[in-house]
């Protein structure tokens, strides 16, 4: 076990003693010597050493999870040395402070606890800040390539095609990077939107479920309803409260008619189908199923895939799955704006 590390400084103090300690945000703990933990304790690092070594023989903690070499540099002499001195975790550290001197453990486990909230919470946030500045720029960037691909001097089809690939894959990898890293927030949306009353619905899926059977790819028990659960479920849908819909948007009504059907199993055969037809069903009575580019908002494949990303998501994260739906349904110019409902 040999490790090089840059791992920054900290400072801690107590009693007007200081003691420099690595911090290593990254596992979300810190690191000590032998002779530093006997000053953050107040004894000797022999007595140190003799307490790590009963920690490691009585299998409290694993020493090649908690030890690990850094290379520092030391003054001997006139000289500055760089040698490579092993240091314990902050488990290590706490284990060896209870046997030694609670009191004191707790001090510094308050204090190393506080510096590594600190530390992350101020890493996160600048990242997340770094990370919507690229994706601003970014999606103006690819509204900049879409306006050119309007110009009559790309008018060769390839041209236009490469375009059209580079600008959609560009678009769906940003929204799925921020899918990734939970900052997708709601986009500017259009409000309103009506849902198909319930016959409307049974129509709808009627007219999908003939075509299937023709096909031979669905039998009479896809689409049959359980219970009340599809009226039920749109009746939920076009609520209001306190006088306001519950769900305000076109997007909105779209994304949770999408997810609830997926999950909550209205049907008894067919929920997935179901759900991406009625998807398409409410997008085309609200005139949103192409773009303003007169593209098909969500293709086959797209929708297909979204459908079973629901269907396999946890229920936990059905906040970011509806949102994951509607910036796919905002138009360009509001994600490109950043603003929000």
């Amino acid at each position: 076990m040999s490790t090089e590390s840059q791992a920054p400084i900290v400072i801690y103090q107590e009693a007007d003693q200081a003691v420099e300690v690595r911090l290593d945000a990254e596992r979300d703990t810190v690191w000590l010597t032998q002779r530093q933990m006997g000053e953050v304790f107040d004894t000797t690092p022999e007595n140190v050493l003799m307490h790590l070594k009963n920690i490691y023989a009585d299998k409290e903690l694993e020493e090649p999870a908690t030890a690990k070499d850094f290379l520092v540099v030391r003054t001997e002499g006139k000289r500055q040395v760089r040698r490579k001195l092993q240091h314990y975790n902050l488990d290590a550290i706490i284990s060896v402070g209870y046997r030694v001197n609670s009191r004191c453990a707790v001090q510094f486990r308050q204090w190393a606890t506080r510096v590594l909230r600190e530390h992350l919470s101020q890493g996160w946030t600048l990242n997340r800040q770094r990370f919507e500045e690229n994706a601003r720029e970014l999606e103006a960037a690819m509204a900049m390539v879409r306006k050119t691909a309007g110009s009559p001097a790309l008018d060769a089809t390839s041209g236009r095609g490469l375009v059209d690939i580079v600008t959609r894959y560009a678009q769906t990898f940003l929204l799925l990077q921020r899918y990734d890293e939970g900052l997708l927030t709601e986009p500017r949306a259009e409000a309103g939107g009506r849902l198909p009353t319930l016959e409307e619905a049974r129509t709808a899926l009627a007219s999908l479920k003939a075509e299937l059977i023709a096909k031979g790819e669905a039998t009479d028990l896809f689409a049959r309803e359980r219970g009340d659960g599809l009226d039920s479920l749109l009746g939920n849908l076009d609520q209001t409260i306190f006088g306001e819909p519950a769900y305000p948007s076109v997007e909105a009504k779209a994304a949770h008619l999408l997810y609830f059907v997926v999950k909550n199993h209205p049907f008894a055969d067919g929920n997935k189908r179901s759900a991406a037809y009625l998807f398409v069903d409410f997008l085309y009575r609200n005139d949103r199923l192409l773009n303003a580019y007169g593209e098909v908002v969500v293709n086959d494949v797209g929708l297909a895939a979204l459908t079973l990303l629901i269907a396999e998501s946890d229920p936990a994260n059905k906040e970011i799955m509806v949102r994951l739906i509607m910036n796919m349904l905002a138009s360009s110019e509001a994600r490109v704006s950043g603003e929000a409902v």
